[in-house]
């Protein structure tokens, strides 16, 4: 499994886990959803960002 993967497992965990809190919270579905995607979104984006390769120096 590759770091970006195990990353993304591990952010996904992290927004079930907060979305269920909010959930039991009372907050109102529409913004669970609007979190979970802001927080999926930025996931991504570190995960990205902390597994890329960096660009090999051009000669």
């Amino acid at each position: 499994m590759s770091s970006f993967s195990i990353y993304l497992v591990g952010m996904v965990v992290l927004i079930g886990g907060l979305a269920y809190g909010a959930h039991l919270a009372g907050l109102a579905p529409q913004w669970i959803a609007v979190g979970v995607v802001v927080l999926l979104g930025l996931g991504i984006v570190k995960a990205v960002s902390r597994t890329r390769r960096p660009d090999p120096p051009s000669a």
